[in-house]
């Protein structure tokens, strides 16, 4: 049985290429309680999730899926990548560092997001990247998230300043433009669920409320709709999945639902998803290795005659472990 998954809902991608806006000039957001209550010790997320030393393999977990959502009126057929790795940041750029060196290193989770859609007018291209604290999987500590077709370019950026979260935008639809606003920060993003929700305590079979900011993957920069969610996780059922796999059910509201299901095995691979407007991916295979270019060891003489250089690709590196799901 094919694994479903879904896919993050890209916001007005079917409407025309130029609108009206009728949105009221942003206000700030209320003044944000300290602390997050899912952040608790012994609460309904495991903190040290990320600890776990298959992390410090020096790989990424590359997971590969098939993917629908309707354009234009009509399903697009396309493939997703979900890309999720350790790495070490710096405080002063927060941003994965070169010098190992430094005295301002500190690890993170990195979780990329990527696809290309095809249409008949054009393609559709998205990439967001999320980095969370390695021993904080609950609270995001920074999103980037861009989208490139021909009619325009839209990126946001959210990074945490420890009150609150601030996002900057630049969009290339009339009336957003760009701009800054503040974010209540004892949120969830729906952009993070697919990393966040592995941290669960699933066997206690917890039922959570959360507020979860919706989507952000899309091609505009509205500012962001705040949902008082709940969150339940229940056992998979045989049929769901072709492994056994928890089932984690979001209820942004009575009408939009969102559902995850998860392998029960650690590290609780996100096998299936379907969301309430019908965003939908099939796994079809997950690997461990290193995706970025690889640089070969020093070239020998006799190899030097062989025009082989420093900047050879690692050859290791093209054959990662893989595990087929279909």
């Amino acid at each position: 049985m094919r694994c479903v998954v879904a896919f993050w809902a890209v916001l007005g991608l079917a409407s025309a290429c130029s609108s009206k806006s009728d949105r009221k000039p942003e206000r700030a957001a209320d003044q944000i309680p300290l602390g997050n209550p899912l952040t608790r010790r012994g609460g309904p997320f495991q903190q040290q999730w990320a600890m776990n030393p298959l992390w410090e393999d020096g790989k990424a977990e590359v997971a590969t899926y098939e993917a629908e959502r309707v354009l234009y009126g009509e399903p697009r057929r396309f493939e997703y990548t979900l890309i999720t790795v350790k790495e070490e940041f710096n405080r002063q750029y927060n941003v994965k560092t070169d010098d190992y060196q430094r005295k301002d290193v500190f690890p993170v989770m990195k979780v990329n997001q990527f696809c290309r859609i095809p249409t008949p007018n054009y393609p559709y291209h998205f990439l967001t990247s999320l980095f969370f604290r390695r021993d904080q999987p609950v609270e995001l500590h920074k999103l980037t998230t861009s989208s490139q077709e021909w009619c325009g370019t839209t990126f946001k950026a959210i990074t945490d300043d420890g009150l609150q979260y601030q996002q900057t935008y630049n969009s290339y639809w009339d009336g957003q433009g760009e701009g800054r606003r503040t974010l209540r920060h004892d949120v969830l993003f729906e952009d993070a669920l697919p990393y966040t929700l592995r941290s669960m305590r699933f066997e206690t079979l917890p039922t959570v409320a959360a507020r979860i900011y919706e989507l952000q993957q899309t091609s505009k920069a509205p500012a962001p709709h705040l949902y008082e969610a709940q969150i339940r996780v229940e056992d998979g059922l045989t049929a769901d999945t072709p492994e056994p796999a928890w089932r984690v059910r979001v209820a942004l509201t009575d009408q939009k639902q969102n559902v995850y299901w998860f392998a029960k095995t650690y590290p609780n691979v996100l096998l299936r998803q379907t969301t309430w407007d019908g965003r939908n991916l099939w796994l079809k295979q997950v690997r461990r290795y290193a995706y970025w270019p690889q640089s070969a060891p020093a070239a020998t003489p006799a190899a030097a005659d062989s025009h082989i250089t420093d900047s050879a690709p690692d050859s290791v590196a093209a054959m990662p472990d893989s595990v087929a799901v279909r």
